[in-house]
């Protein structure tokens, strides 16, 4: 076997222009594979981070209408055959395996009754919760102070508000007891929060800006105590549901759980609760590119079809070159499996080379491409080592014709070839 692949880097690079001329299809197969498969990874997990967020893991669970069914309110807000979500069964979705705390809250959103003096807050977030909200959410207090129990107990009207409300509404101001108007009810504002974990959004169209958008409050969030909540929107917002799960990869599995134990209570067939995580999108974002992945990838694959051609080509050129090699090789006793295994050792140590040089090649490329183009990139491992084995195949495979030729010359004939 070592002999084998000695002759056969001899032979490479005794026709060093010949054997590359004959890698060229292989080398730029792979390294456009590797580009591409690193490319879409690296798009993917930039998608699946934006859309996630950096060690949130939030999931929400919410209350839906099935089709467009328009359900009635009950004097709680909620649709008729929809209990309450009580603080029992808070404590009860908060000790869920892989729930690190849970929240109640009620939401509205793209507001536009939020004021101070006479400068409104465009488009934002109202979010009435209950004191366990900020941990929930991965909020943390920048500036001021929290929500008190005593908050609750005594109906305040206190806010919390984000950067994007400070900035908007306050300019440099210190927002810290300064009063906003919510839908005319003075509600002063007691602290400013930011999320406990950062990171660059990068997004790459107007559709992903937006839904990721809708789903932070990047146009800016109020939140209020929900006791005080009945007094702003009379009870007309249903209950939602905010889990924080203990890791990614839990989101989904906590939020199916919450959502089927809360169903359990609802009577109303035309509405049910259901978990919204992040995750689900991001998943829906890879699916959705996947068809195209793949005909890029079989696209680029013809070239290593064509490359496979080329080594078969020049393989058969080799059989004849060594027609006189061969027959003496024969007469002195070697057997037939002897010539196919250096035919095809040959075949595929040309492949591989090429394979090789190609990997090293996309690999290159792909990092050009992303600082060209401002594109992630991750180099995927489990893709390099099977590029590479599978251009040993290729060498195996359309190897196998000449050396089949190879093996069953008559010896003969072959020492008398001229």
């Amino acid at each position: 076997m070592l002999e084998n692949l000695r002759i056969s880097f001899q032979g490479i690079w005794g026709h060093k222009l010949r054997s590359l001329l004959t890698m060229l299809g292989i080398i730029i197969g792979i390294a456009a594979i590797i580009a591409i498969v690193s490319t879409i990874k690296g798009t993917n997990e930039q998608i699946r981070k934006n859309l996630i967020g950096s060690g949130t893991n939030t999931v929400n669970v919410r209350l839906t209408a099935s089709g467009d069914y328009d359900y009635e309110m009950d004097y709680e807000g909620l649709p008729k055959g929809v209990p309450v979500i009580s603080p029992e069964m808070r404590e009860v979705l908060a000790g869920l395996d892989h729930v690190k705390s849970a929240s109640l809250y009620k939401q509205r959103n793209q507001v536009e009754y939020i004021y101070y003096n006479s400068t409104m807050l465009q488009g934002g977030k109202l979010i009435g919760a209950d004191i366990y909200y900020l941990d929930a959410c991965g909020y943390v207090i920048s500036s001021g102070r929290p929500f008190k129990q005593s908050d609750y107990d005594n109906y305040r009207k206190v806010a919390l508000i984000d950067s994007v409300v400070s900035s908007s509404l306050f300019r440099e101001e210190n927002p810290i007891g300064k009063t906003i108007d919510i839908k005319g009810e003075p509600f002063i504002i007691i602290g400013t929060i930011e999320e406990s974990s950062k990171f660059k959004l990068e997004v790459d169209s107007p559709d992903q800006y937006y839904e990721f958008v809708d789903d932070q409050g990047r146009s800016g969030t109020v939140i209020v105590p929900d006791a005080v909540w009945d007094i702003i929107l009379q009870y007309d917002e249903p209950q939602n549901v905010k889990l924080l799960a203990d890791s990614t990869e839990n989101m989904s599995s906590v939020g199916k759980k919450a959502a089927d134990l809360l169903n359990d209570n609802v009577t109303n067939k035309e509405v049910k609760y259901r978990s919204q995580d992040m995750t689900e999108q991001a998943q829906k974002n890879e699916d959705l590119s996947a068809t195209t992945n793949k005909q890029l990838i079989w696209i680029a694959s013809i070239s290593l079809l064509v490359g496979g051609i080329g080594v078969m080509n020049i393989m058969l050129v080799s059989v004849t070159e060594r027609t006189r090699e061969i027959g003496l090789k024969k007469a002195i006793g070697a057997r037939k499996n002897t010539i196919l295994a250096q035919f095809l050792t040959e075949a595929a140590a040309l492949t591989s080379l090429g394979g090789i040089i190609g990997t090293i090649t996309g690999i290159i490329l792909a990092e050009s491409i992303g600082k060209i183009s401002k594109v992630p990139v991750a180099i995927s491992i489990p893709s390099v080592i099977i590029a590479i084995i599978f251009s040993m195949v290729i060498g195996i495979v359309f190897g196998f014709a000449p050396a089949v030729k190879a093996a069953n010359l008559d010896p003969i004939v072959a020492l008398r070839h001229e």
